[in-house]
């Protein structure tokens, strides 16, 4: 089987190209100037093809001849400045790799989204599958545009695509993948006072890429899943990857007011150019909530087993 995985530099697409090399033999799509740090402890080769998303014509020959596509590429930003390269590349970008399957013989797609895909609102606590994206103050430019990039992917099932979606909570790597989402490691390592009241749903990095690889093994075409371990209290969290660490842990709760100083000052430094955190209105609701993304539907197909927090943060402090 050949496989062509977009992304595949990306913290989530070095893992998809170890876990899906034990199935088929490995393409990964790329711009030239892409860092290959992620990839150089790998032990199977790879085919490269030079491309981008927004490139048709490098999409249409990066695809002759591949059985499975897995689109692990995209944009993870929550800064509001970012909405425009977001939609360009989580949503035209999708488009583009879609129309061109679309007119090629490869007809299978895993899509690699986001839980912030699925949406959310203050009211419901428990979110699947089946919940359907409502506007929402809770809903941020990044997981907007990973939903409208989901609407692409299953207009393609309906012309003929054999489609899987994977929603993954946050994804858990090592301090080193030095990715956006391993970001909150950073958090506990310099040592911070204040922890979010809310909760944090997570996953391993490997688990996440195990489970899409047996997702496709199952033949579970047609369906999507939320790929998540556990919710957990950032308290908690902190707590334990504190003493993993060998940190202060956080110990001080953030109240509602602090939080709005905090949007603000961030606000105002961002607009002189001296922040680019990410923290903003919406994501300050979102951390201080307590939200779990359900993830009985793919443990009812697969095995449940999920490396503890504990080996996770071990793991995370290697450095190779």
């Amino acid at each position: 089987m050949n496989i062509l995985i977009t992304g595949i530099t990306g913290l989530f697409g070095s893992y998809l190209a170890r876990e899906f090399s034990n199935i088929g033999e490995i393409h990964g799509l790329k711009r030239t100037d892409s860092s290959l740090d992620l990839l150089q402890d790998i032990n199977f080769p790879i085919i490269w093809h030079d491309g981008d998303l927004l490139s048709i014509e490098s999409l249409e020959q990066a695809v002759i001849g591949i059985d499975l596509v897995v689109h692990a590429a995209g944009i993870v930003s929550f800064n509001r400045m970012d909405s425009n390269i977001l939609h360009q590349v989580n949503v035209t970008g999708t488009t583009n790799l879609i129309n061109v399957l679309l007119e090629s013989d490869t007809r299978k797609l895993v899509h690699i989204s986001s839980v912030a895909a699925i949406g959310r609102t203050s009211e419901v606590k428990v979110i699947d599958e089946n919940f359907k994206w409502v506007e929402s103050p809770m809903n941020t430019d990044y997981g907007k545009s990973k939903y409208l990039g989901e609407l692409e992917v299953w207009r393609g099932e309906q012309e003929g695509l054999e489609i899987i979606v994977v929603n993954p909570s946050i994804l858990l790597g090592k301090v080193s993948d030095e990715r956006s989402c391993t970001d909150i490691f950073q958090y506990v390592l310099k040592q911070n006072s204040f922890y979010p009241k809310g909760d944090l749903n997570y996953i391993d990095v490997r688990d996440a890429a195990r489970q899409t690889r047996e997702l496709v093994q199952k033949n579970a075409w047609g369906e999507r899943f939320i790929l998540n371990k556990e919710k957990i209290s950032y308290k908690k969290f902190f707590e334990l990857m504190a003493s993993v660490f060998g940190k202060k842990a956080p110990d001080k709760p953030v109240t509602s007011f602090m939080l709005h100083l905090a949007v603000f000052f961030n606000s105002a430094l961002r607009k002189i150019g001296l922040s680019k955190s990410p923290l903003n209105r919406k994501t300050a609701m979102i951390s201080q909530q307590k939200l779990f993304f359900n993830n009985q539907k793919v443990n009812a197909l697969l095995s449940s087993d999920y490396y503890s927090l504990e080996e996770t943060f071990l793991r995370s402090k290697q450095t190779n």
